[in-house]
């Protein structure tokens, strides 16, 4: 039994599909059917069913893919431990974060580490919706915090490390705000909700509460995005965390509207599993995973 035949039960597992495994793996169909009959071979386990169309996990290998799991996560979590532990200080790091992440207890770990690390070029951006994924997946970011969406679990770490809320909100003269009522979302299309555009190239492109039917305008960020809001020109979502003094000198006011309950989101700290990890990059995450 090899680390190789385990990750190829894993990726026919979660793919779906031999093909899926294959595409995955970058190997040939026949390849990735071959690894697997031998792998069965040598435990004298059938752990796939392929009577359906989708190779269905048998009732042992069930429990073989539960252990199986396991030991994945612990090679990989080996694998990356030896690669740090054999890393010397980057050049440059690239740290990536969710616009909506509340930043000033991360920007300290920075100065810390930058302080302990002064030869390591730090690179800090902010991206909005799937923008950090993106920088991510496609190996440009070292580490980012963002959510969970459009995250392949299976090839990264990731550790909860904030909590934010998104409220509606609009200035206290503005159209919907005048009264308390429940708005429905009829009454809320002859207004402008204002939305920040998604900073990904469109691969990891996400939406989130848009108003079907309604109003609309882009911008690039949630500064913008406040001014327009505090000028009386339109209505969306912002961090709480963004609009605390304007929430209580009352110069933006919550709404009430249908389907626009506060919304509250995990962020995570993320890095992929199989990038290597410089002791700068490494002593950030591990500063980071010790706030939570």
């Amino acid at each position: 039994m090899t680390y190789e035949q385990l990750l190829t039960l894993n990726a026919i597992v979660t793919e779906g599909t031999f093909r899926g495994a294959a595409d995955r793996l970058h190997k040939s169909q026949s390849a990735v059917s071959h690894m697997l009959k031998k792998l069965e071979m040598e435990i004298g386990l059938t752990l796939l069913s392929r009577e359906s169309y989708r190779p269905q996990l048998t009732l042992e290998g069930e429990v073989f893919y539960r252990q199986a799991t396991r030991v994945i996560q612990q090679m990989q979590d080996l694998d990356h431990l030896a690669k740090t532990l054999s890393s010397q200080q980057e050049a440059q790091i690239y740290l990536v974060v969710t616009a909506t992440y509340p930043i000033s207890s991360f920007l300290k770990i920075i100065g810390d580490v930058a302080a302990a690390y002064p030869m390591t070029h730090i690179r800090l951006a902010r991206e909005t919706m799937g923008g950090s994924v993106e920088k991510l997946l496609c190996h440009d970011a070292d580490m980012i915090i963002a959510t969970l969406d459009g995250v392949p679990l299976d090839q990264v770490e990731a550790i909860p490390c904030a909590q934010i809320t998104i409220i509606p909100v609009a200035h206290p003269d503005y159209g919907p705000a005048q009264s308390a009522h429940l708005k429905t979302i009829p009454e809320m299309q002859s207004y402008t909700q204002v939305v920040v555009s998604d900073s990904s190239s469109g691969v990891y492109e996400q939406s989130r509460c848009l108003l079907p039917g309604g109003l609309r305008w882009t911008v690039s960020d949630f500064a913008a995005k406040k001014d327009i809001l505090l000028a009386k020109m339109g209505w969306g979502g912002m961090p709480k965390h963004l609009i605390e003094e304007e929430l209580a000198q009352g110069d933006l006011v919550p709404l009430s509207v249908e389907g626009y309950a506060p919304l509250h989101s995990q962020l995570y700290q993320i890095r992929l599993r199989n990038r290597k990890i410089g002791i700068v990059a490494h002593s950030i995450w591990e500063k980071l995973r010790a706030l939570a």
